[in-house]
């Protein structure tokens, strides 16, 4: 491999094969550094961590690394109602993630309760919904291309159905 000083930019230029981390820019190898290895590895093994029971109702949202100022965190989001249950094994949760990275990653958990997906996306009158799908129908028969137009008019008659 050749180096090359590149005299319209700042960094050098490598001619050849370059290694994957030499193509990443410089705030993902930031984020990489940070906070990514531990939060990566968190959500792979996050059911093992806390047991299927508090599986079904809670994950991992983001990982702050301790600095100066503050204690390494990992907020969790939580399905309201269960914050409780939650909270009651949060000193379970953090030795289990230390056990299993081997030293103290985490010295806080905390909570963010979120509502369910089930009451949050409930359906609109059905109403409202032949009225968006007129709207888009005219657009959809100004096209010229018929195997397009065949397709949308049948992708539209599916969401009807839905």
């Amino acid at each position: 491999m050749q180096f090359k000083n590149n005299t319209k930019q700042r960094f050098k230029t490598i001619q050849g094969l370059r290694s994957f981390k030499d193509t990443l820019p410089k705030n993902i190898k930031k984020i990489i550094k940070k906070k990514g290895h531990i939060f990566s590895e968190t959500l792979n093994n996050w059911k093992y961590i806390v047991g299927s029971e508090l599986f079904q109702i809670c994950y991992p949202k983001s990982f702050k690394n301790s600095n100066k100022f503050g204690v390494s965190t990992l907020q969790i989001m939580v399905k309201r109602g269960h914050e409780i249950d939650l909270e009651y094994s949060k000193k379970k949760i953090m030795d289990r993630m230390n056990s299993f990275f081997g030293y103290a990653v985490i010295e806080n958990l905390k909570l963010i309760s979120f509502d369910d997906s089930q009451t949050k996306f409930k359906k609109n009158d059905n109403n409202e919904n032949s009225v968006t799908i007129g709207k888009y129908t005219d657009k959809i028969n100004k096209i010229k291309n018929d195997k397009i137009k065949k397709s949308l008019l049948e992708l539209t008659k599916i969401f009807k159905q839905k």
